[in-house]
């Protein structure tokens, strides 16, 4: 049977696109940063349809930038994939003690915590939000400051959505321009914050249940219209009482 490239093969053919490839050979870390992005979300997505050919497509396509990035620093003399390399097999024996240093089993959380001035160090400002609320308290987590159990993550929800219901009793509303009311915005912002905790304390991440609930919604939804056209209805006149009827419907069905 014919023996598989390896990375050793990938990383010259990087360096022969970069010698020989205007296109590849203009590119630097700036330039390539919208293509990282957009790799990772095709990974996503590919992992989302189940698609194992898709995924492998999709990796590669990853890996590629891996490879670029390496490529470019060592061009200007700052590291290569071989530093790359050896960072990795470091990094991640030094998360796993007790499997190849003789230590004990730690917290990661924990191991980094000792090395960070505060539990915003290294961490990306842009993540998306629901993630990195979920990582600083993760992070908080590493330095004791957490829940013993996901009972008191939940008593925290339940605080939060009361100040929510109070604002709105209050007579929060948005501005006719759309701006919203900066009380309530900011008590929906530490609701949504409790609720990525207990998420995190139930072993749920929030961004997977958000999806997996957005998925729903929209299926069913689609359903909802599909009943419609079929029975002659207005979906945008039909009101509440006609909409949550076929929901009801569409719910039962499934």
């Amino acid at each position: 049977m014919q023996e598989k490239p390896g990375l050793e093969e990938t990383v010259e053919l990087m360096k022969d696109l970069r010698a020989r490839c205007e296109w590849d050979a203009a590119q630097t870390h700036e330039s390539l940063r919208p293509y990282l992005l957009e790799e990772a979300y095709e990974v996503d997505d590919a992992i989302r349809s189940g698609n194992d050919t898709l995924l492998r497509e999709e990796l590669g396509d990853l890996l590629l930038q891996v490879l670029f990035h390496s490529v470019v620093a060592e061009e200007r003399g700052a590291f290569d994939f071989g530093d790359v390399a050896e960072g990795f097999l470091r990094k991640m024996k030094s998360r796993h003690p007790h499997l190849y240093e003789g230590g004990e089993r730690q917290s990661w959380e924990r191991m980094k915590a000792r090395k960070r001035d505060s539990i915003v160090d290294g961490l990306p400002a842009e993540l998306p939000s629901l993630h990195r609320a979920f990582r600083l308290q993760d992070r908080a987590s590493g330095v004791g400051f957490d829940w013993p159990d996901a009972s008191g993550a939940a008593e925290k929800v339940e605080e939060e959505l009361a100040e929510v219901r109070a604002e709105v009793a209050r007579g929060a509303v948005p501005s006719p321009h759309g701006v919203p009311d900066a009380r309530l915005e900011e008590e929906l912002g530490d609701l949504l914050f409790a609720v990525v905790n207990l998420s995190r304390k139930l072993g749920v991440h929030p961004s997977l249940a958000l999806d997996k609930a957005n998925v729903k919604f929209a299926k069913r939804f689609q359903e909802i219209e599909r009943l419609a056209r079929e029975r002659g209805i207005d979906v945008g006149t039909a009101g509440l009482e006609v909409l949550d009827g076929l929901w009801d419907e569409v719910k039962s069905g499934e």
